[in-house]
C-alpha cells in the first residue's frame, strides 16, 4: 500500500502544528497523554517527522512552555497604561485571564521539570514575563510611587501573589465565578503594599 502523500510530505510549518496540537492534548490528556508518534499521527506525517524539530518527547514538553511563558509576555505587554493602579489591575486581569483560560499550560510552565537542554531559550521566555512588571515597578519608583527595592524583586512578590490566585480558581479551592471579585480585592492590597511608607 503507498505512503499517501500527507504522510510521506508536510507543507507549512510542521513545528507549529506539533506545537498547537501538542497543547491540545495537554488540555485533554496532561502531558502523560502526549507521545511524539501520537502527534504524528493526529497530524498525518510519519512517526518520523516530529523528531526534526524535538529529539523527545522533554524537548515537546520545553518547548510547550517556552511558548506559553512567551505568549503570556506578549499579553502582559499590551496592558501599559498610565497610572500605576491602572497597569496593576490591567496587568492582574491578564494575568489571571491566561492562567485560568490554560490550566494545563501554566502548570507545565511552572512545574520546573524542563531540560537543562531548553537553556537560554527557556530563560530568555521567562525574562520576558518578568520585563513589564519590572518596568512598571521601576518606573513607578522614580516617580516615588512605589516604595524602594530592587524591581525584580518586587515584581517576583506581585506574580507570585497572581500565580497563587490562579493556582487557586484552577484547583477549585476557590470558585471561579468568584475570581474576579477576589482578584480586585487582591490587587487592591497589592497596590497599597506597593505605596511608599509614610
Amino acid at each position: 500500500m503507498p505512503i499517501s502523500r500527507a504522510r510521506s510530505y508536510h507543507h507549512g510549518d510542521l513545528r507549529a502544528e506539533l506545537l498547537q496540537r501538542a497543547e491540545a492534548t495537554l488540555r485533554e490528556s496532561g502531558a502523560d497523554g502526549l507521545s511524539l508518534r501520537g502527534l504524528a499521527r493526529d497530524i498525518g506525517v510519519s512517526h518520523a517527522a516530529p523528531t526534526r524539530h524535538f529529539k523527545d518527547k522533554q524537548a515537546l514538553l520545553d518547548a510547550l512552555a517556552v511558548s506559553g511563558f512567551e505568549r503570556l509576555a506578549a499579553a502582559l505587554e499590551q496592558t501599559a497604561t498610565g497610572s500605576l493602579d491602572g497597569h496593576v489591575r490591567a496587568m492582574a486581569r491578564t494575568y489571571l485571564r491566561f492562567a485560568t483560560e490554560n490550566p494545563a499550560l501554566v502548570a507545565l510552565m511552572f512545574a520546573r521539570r524542563h531540560s537543562p537542554a531548553a537553556g537560554d531559550a527557556m530563560s530568555q521566555a521567562v525574562d520576558a514575563v518578568f520585563a513589564t512588571p519590572v518596568a512598571l515597578i521601576a518606573e513607578a519608583q522614580k516617580r516615588g510611587e512605589v516604595i524602594a527595592g530592587e524591581p525584580r524583586r518586587i515584581a517576583l512578590s506581585a506574580v507570585a501573589i497572581l500565580q497563587g490566585l490562579a493556582t487557586f480558581v484552577n484547583s477549585g479551592v476557590i470558585a471561579a465565578e468568584t475570581a474576579e471579585e477576589l482578584l480586585d480585592e487582591t490587587t487592591t492590597h497589592m497596590i497599597e503594599g506597593l505605596r511608599p511608607r509614610p
